[in-house]
């Protein structure tokens, strides 16, 4: 049936409308490819997501490119979505799925038309409705703190334990331990508490959606663990770790949200192509114990740090891509280094 993307600007688009009214923060993807990662991603909680390329589904959905057990997102926005697929993976189409999970998404709308308004005027709350009646303007988004998991959950066999704190975790991340011959435990972040119980050799700080100051509550715990142990921390997880130890972060006008974002790695002197999926970064007035080794290319916003003296590392992009390049793969193998190397120093002491 008709209906209407509605911004908070005013500006309204009308298009093809599929299930119930939504409504969300509203960003947009720039990848040709990924949408199925993407709409599972955890990063996308609450927000209404625009695909940018004008053709999305054409190879459909398929039974292991999932990021997480459902859709992450409160609607998508398509130019075109297209219902029959071609790959030999494919068990359903894009609709199908979003069908299944009554997830709301519009198609035949001005796509680019959406993005320009969003990199105009920010990130803004969004509808998608039935009729064209104007949001509200002071009703505001509400917000929630991330969604996880159920439970403590231990996979894989090896000689490094790493315990993946889990605030809203891709599986590529898990994926990338576990082909690593890591034992992994996923602890939610609000069972942060039973950590010691564990004894990991390391702590992953996963991604996930939101604003990390409303994590507050949670950084002496968090400081208190890196300090304790080897720390990796991918998006969310970056910004909690320079939260902890006296940093601050900032909202980016519309984010980072793609697969072709250009980093330089300061310590190898290297630019690579990187998945990024967030809203916030953390500012370049970080606590003096760090220092800043990844830079974006293209705003020069921070995208990773390390700690002067502790086995501490935190970057902004997705090394495990899933989608985009796998260049920054490397910050996996890095960190087990650091890992191995702390052991040893231990033993050796």
């Amino acid at each position: 049936m008709s209906g209407y993307l509605l911004l908070e600007d005013g500006t309204s688009y009308k298009g093809n409308l599929n299930g119930e009214d939504s409504e969300g923060e509203i960003v947009f993807y720039t990848g040709m490819t990924g949408y199925q990662e993407v709409l599972t991603d955890p990063s996308y909680q609450n927000q209404i997501i625009v695909f940018t390329y004008p053709l999305i589904g054409n190879y459909g959905i398929n039974a292991v490119d999932f990021e997480s057990e459902r859709p992450q997102v409160k609607g998508a926005v398509f130019y075109e979505c297209c219902e029959h697929f071609s790959h030999y993976e494919a068990a359903y189409s894009v609709k199908e799925y979003l069908g299944k999970w009554n997830i709301p998404y519009i198609s035949h709308v001005d796509t680019r038309s959406i993005v320009k308004q969003i990199r105009k005027n920010g990130t803004m709350k969004a509808q998608l409705s039935a009729d064209c009646n104007e949001i509200e303007q002071s009703k505001s988004i509400t917000k929630k703190l991330p969604e996880t998991q159920k439970g403590i959950t231990a996979l894989g066999e090896g000689s490094i334990h790493v315990a993946l704190l889990d605030f809203g975790f891709k599986k590529s991340i898990l994926q990338s331990f576990l082909k690593r011959n890591c034992k992994v435990t996923i602890i939610p972040y609000t069972e942060l508490g039973q950590l010691a119980h564990f004894q990991p050799d390391a702590v992953v700080l996963s991604n996930g959606p939101g604003d990390p100051k409303e994590l507050e509550t949670y950084l002496p715990a968090i400081k208190k663990i890196a300090d304790s142990y080897p720390t990796l921390g991918i998006c969310l997880g970056h910004q909690l770790i320079a939260l902890a130890y006296g940093g601050d972060t900032m909202k980016l006008p519309f984010g980072h949200r793609g697969a072709n974002h250009p980093v330089v790695d300061q310590k190898k002197g290297k630019v690579f192509m990187t998945s990024q999926n967030h809203s916030y970064v953390v500012t370049s007035a970080h606590h003096k114990e760090f220092g800043v080794r990844f830079i974006n290319v293209n705003d020069q916003s921070v995208e990773g740090m390390f700690h002067q003296t502790l086995p501490i590392l935190s970057v902004q992009f997705h090394p495990e891509a899933h989608p985009g390049p796998a260049e920054s793969e490397y910050i996996f193998d890095e960190f087990l280094e650091m890992v191995l190397n702390t052991r040893r120093e231990m033993v050796y002491a």
